[in-house]
């Protein structure tokens, strides 16, 4: 059953977001869409939710059809109520007077404790005020669910809840959702909408498998349009010759069969279309400036304690050697954090005593957290570049323009990009540290998938020496050679990162 129609669909900025595009939403859709950031996903869902007018086409709705659409961020009105009243502060008055058993229903199907719920919503993790504007859009029962980057700020445990809570829906009750996690869109969609400048692709399957057969539709237009432009070419040097040829000999035979071949080559010219390529958002290269050290950092059963000296585990005897990387698994709260912030200072003040810890002097590190904290908001990218490294001003706007920095944005303050911009001007700057050791906290968090491709084929190129953190599951199976896990005080090493994986998700 057809819920809602869209024909024709197009939004212009300041350069087309996307155009024509053209799908039908149906009962029991679950539709990924995809796209870099700042490509139109946000911009689609409030044409959806019927917040913005579309430049040209139309969506046609169900008559009666209500939308659920989920922001990304938290109205600052809401900040001030309790996490259960934010929920029931979705419902009309009379609602709320008489039936706030609603609100208590989808606080349970979320799994939210009961000592959450009476907590103020500006007290919540950035995860559990997403739930919270989860709950607040479905206690209002919307015949269709819109999901804007549902997964930003959720642990693997919430991921788990999330994709469980998705699958346990209704299944008339359609989802379109935008995401970068990509076994996050494996796990929960059955169709992909790819977003683009002209046109956008939709494929019945799920993210994996219609990127591959998006790869091999681009694959295909580009060996079709190098085809055509080729016996374009061929035509206009046959019609080059011939009209030399009928100029000499006076033959007008010649002179319109010329014209004819143009008129050819040029109807072809004309028809051709290249194959999409996205427009970057600002390139991610890593360097490795090598080392002859074997072993990097030697683990001598050191011990891994809270602020207050409370024992989180022991690291028992472990070697990090060179071309390792080390994906760091436990679950929230299990001292990975801290870790790496003990290996952090024992590779950069190397002379100081380090309990347990020891990196082989040879080791340049390259650092970089979740909170790209090492970024101050009233700097400028500019500024952050030159004050840092010896390049000079116009190697330092070169740099910038190639990590997707326009001249005007390089004199304006970390502070004003997005979370996108930050992290490529964050791989900037880990790149001209030129390190041989990396040491990388949730480093996917603020990157598009492009972005999180790049970043994998980096690391993976240079043979990168490293040990991070990351929720991220499609990116740990593609980079980790070697995998730590904290469990029950110790550090153990597995084989694989899936049995973490499948025990985070029955757990939830």
């Amino acid at each position: 059953m057809t819920l809602i129609n869209i024909r024709n669909l197009g939004i212009t900025l300041s350069a087309p977001l996307f155009s024509k595009l053209n799908l039908v939403i149906n009962a029991g859709d679950r539709i990924g869409l995809v796209a870099a950031n700042g490509r139109g996903k946000s911009t689609l869902f409030r044409c959806l939710a019927g917040m913005l007018e579309p430049g040209e086409g139309d969506i046609t709705k169900a008559r009666g059809l209500t939308i659920g659409y989920v922001e990304q961020n938290v109205a600052p009105g809401l900040l001030g109520l309790t996490f259960r009243d934010a929920v029931l502060d979705a419902l009309p008055a009379d609602q709320r007077e008489n039936e706030s058993w609603r609100a208590d229903v989808v606080l349970e199907s979320l799994d939210v404790p009961d000592a959450l719920r009476e907590r103020s919503m500006k007290q919540l993790s950035g995860g559990w005020q997403r739930i919270a504007l989860l709950a607040r859009v479905w206690v209002t029962e919307p015949d269709v669910l819109l999901l804007d980057e549902p997964t930003n700020h959720l642990d693997l445990g919430k991921i788990a809840l999330l994709e469980d809570w998705l699958n346990a829906l209704p299944r008339d009750v359609p989802v379109i959702l935008s995401s970068h996690d990509r076994a996050f869109l494996d796990a929960v969609t059955n169709r992909t909408l790819f977003l683009r400048p002209e046109q956008s692709p939709v494929f019945s399957l799920t993210y994996s498998r219609a990127r591959l057969a998006l790869d091999e539709m681009d694959a295909s237009d580009e060996r079709r349009y190098q085809r055509d432009m080729k016996v374009a070419d061929q035509l206009r040097r046959q019609a080059a010759k011939l009209n030399n040829i009928g100029i000499n000999s006076g033959s007008d035979l010649l002179v319109v069969k010329t014209k004819q071949l143009k008129q050819r080559a040029d109807k072809l010219e004309d028809a051709a279309k290249p194959a999409h390529h996205e427009r970057s958002a600002g390139a991610i290269r890593l360097a490795n400036r090598g080392t002859h050290a074997k072993v990097l950092v030697t683990l001598e059963d050191a011990n891994v304690e809270t602020p207050d000296g409370t024992l989180l585990f022991k690291t028992g005897k472990q070697f990090i050697c060179q071309g390792d990387r080390i994906v760091l698994l436990g679950a929230n709260g299990a001292g990975k954090t801290r870790l790496v912030a003990m290996l952090r200072k024992a590779i950069e003040q190397p002379d100081a005593q380090h309990d347990g810890i020891k990196a082989t002097p040879s080791l340049v590190l390259g650092y970089g957290d979740q909170a790209l904290a090492d970024l101050n908001d009233a700097d400028t990218p500019m500024h952050a570049i030159t004050r840092r490294f010896d390049v000079g001003d116009q190697r330092a706007r070169s740099l910038l323009a190639g990590a997707g920095m326009s001249i005007e944005m390089q004199g304006r303050s970390i502070g004003q990009l997005s979370g996108g911009q930050k992290a490529r001007l964050g791989m900037l700057i880990l790149r001209l540290a030129n390190p041989n050791f990396y040491l990388l906290d949730e480093p996917t968090n603020h990157l598009d998938i492009d972005g999180q491709e790049a970043l994998e084929g980096e690391l993976m190129a240079h043979e990168a020496s490293c040990l991070l953190v990351s929720h991220d599951r499609s990116f740990v199976r593609s980079v980790g050679n070697r995998f730590w896990l904290i469990e029950k005080r110790r550090l153990v090493e597995v084989e694989t990162p899936e049995s973490f994986f499948a025990a985070v998700a029955n757990h939830g």
